[in-house]
């Protein structure tokens, strides 16, 4: 254990700032499941309206530093990927 003042003092924070990140990436997680939960359901109109919100969070964690550039790239490219095959699907049929 820390003995140093500031070495204590960094202990503290970084328990707190280990609370904030792990509620922003279970924030972020949920949000994920939620728009892939709408795709495999087919629901066009809650997907669409997901997207936004759920791009915002993934750039949001990128910039904390909660996941990485190319991890939330990724994430994007594959939701935005699964929401357009949804969309033009019926008009394929």
């Amino acid at each position: 254990m820390a003995n140093h003042f500031s070495s204590l003092k960094r202990v503290r924070i970084t328990e707190r700032r280990t609370e904030v990140n792990r509620m922003r990436k279970s924030r972020l997680r949920h949000a994920i499941r939620a728009m892939r939960r709408a795709v495999e359901k087919k629901d066009v109109a809650a997907a669409t309206a997901l997207l936004p919100q759920t791009f915002s969070l993934v750039d949001r964690a990128a910039k904390w530093g909660i996941i990485k550039d190319n991890t939330a790239s990724r994430y994007k490219s594959r939701l935005h990927n699964r929401l357009k095959s949804l969309t033009s699907a019926p008009a394929a049929a």
